[in-house]
């Protein structure tokens, strides 16, 4: 039986309804999928962006998320919308974080 992965109306949403939960009952969490190394192309989930839809990928770093949130908290835009590493679609990078090694994996998907 395929999992249903959830879609989010916001960024907002995803962080409040999805990852605060997952880190509440797993403390332990680094990334959203509980590992700590390996790739994971698999989506924990979807959000809504600037009229698109977002893939988050399960690898994705939960403290990276945090920033983002508190960057939307503090009423700014968090993200930066870039080419894919390979030009072959778009990603979102936090402002003022690095890109390489950046621990946060966000795709748009439509």
């Amino acid at each position: 039986m395929k999992t249903l992965i959830p879609t989010f109306e916001s960024f907002k949403d995803f962080y409040a309804e999805f990852v605060v939960p997952l880190k509440n009952e797993n403390p332990e969490f680094i990334r959203l999928d509980g590992q700590t190394t390996g790739s994971t192309r698999g989506a924990a989930a979807y959000f809504k962006y600037k009229d698109n839809k977002w893939k988050v990928d399960a690898d994705t770093q939960i403290d990276k998320l945090k920033i983002a949130f508190d960057l939307l908290r503090e009423g700014e835009d968090p993200f930066l919308i870039t080419p894919t590493q390979n030009n072959t679609g778009e990603c979102l990078i936090i402002k003022g974080q690095a890109l390489r090694n950046k621990k946060f994996y966000v795709y748009k998907i439509g």
